[in-house]
């Protein structure tokens, strides 16, 4: 079948005696066969391929948000003590006596519970006794304080988890106390109210 020739494209020229030197001088140079290794294309390695690279990336920053979360993670008891708090967020009364709940946050000489109290009760969290006390402090806010009847090793520190602000201070006594609030300026005023000067 013969082509028929496009007018809109331009014929090429004939080739020149230049040209078929130049084709048969380079047939000369070159074995005919395969072309030389370096010329081809090589597969990459499986560490820089697209599909493995995103994968990697991925799992570089599912690590690393997984260890921000568990850096900024409270210890198991105080997390205890959050949940705990927001099942009781909404309970009030007075099931305790105020001199034996202030004993157990360290401020024997005083004669009223901090605040305006709204809850205090003794309660189990992971098989311990705790002393629940909520308060509500004028300049702060609402204030949920757990004091621990056995000697537990809490750290002092503060963070934010379950939307909301958590703190444990040392009591007067030399016990932890654990300080919840929605406010962190409730945990600043109930801390200097019941935290050893310091």
């Amino acid at each position: 079948m013969r082509r028929i020739p496009d007018p809109d494209v331009p014929a090429r020229p004939p080739e020149t005696d230049l040209d078929l030197r130049a084709r048969a001088e380079l047939a000369l140079a070159f074995q005919p066969g395969e072309p030389p290794p370096h010329l081809l294309r090589r597969e990459p390695a499986p560490w820089r391929r697209r599909g493995v690279m995103r994968a990697a990336i991925a799992a570089a920053l599912g690590a690393g948000a997984t260890g921000a979360v568990l850096a900024m993670r409270p210890p198991a008891l105080v997390r205890a003590a959050i949940e705990h708090e927001s099942k009781e967020r909404l309970l009030r009364g007075n099931y305790m006596d105020a001199q034996s709940l202030l004993r157990q946050l360290g401020l024997d000489g005083r004669r009223q519970v901090p605040g305006y109290p709204q809850l205090m009760r003794p309660c189990d969290i992971e098989g311990r006794l705790v002393y629940h006390l909520t308060t509500f402090f004028e300049k702060g806010g609402m204030v949920t304080v757990f004091a621990f009847d056995q000697p537990v090793v809490l750290h002092e520190a503060s963070g934010w988890w379950g939307n909301v602000h958590w703190q444990v201070v040392t009591s007067r006594q030399g016990k932890p106390l654990v300080l919840v609030a929605q406010q962190p300026r409730a945990l600043a005023v109930a801390a200097g109210s019941l935290a050893r000067p310091g």
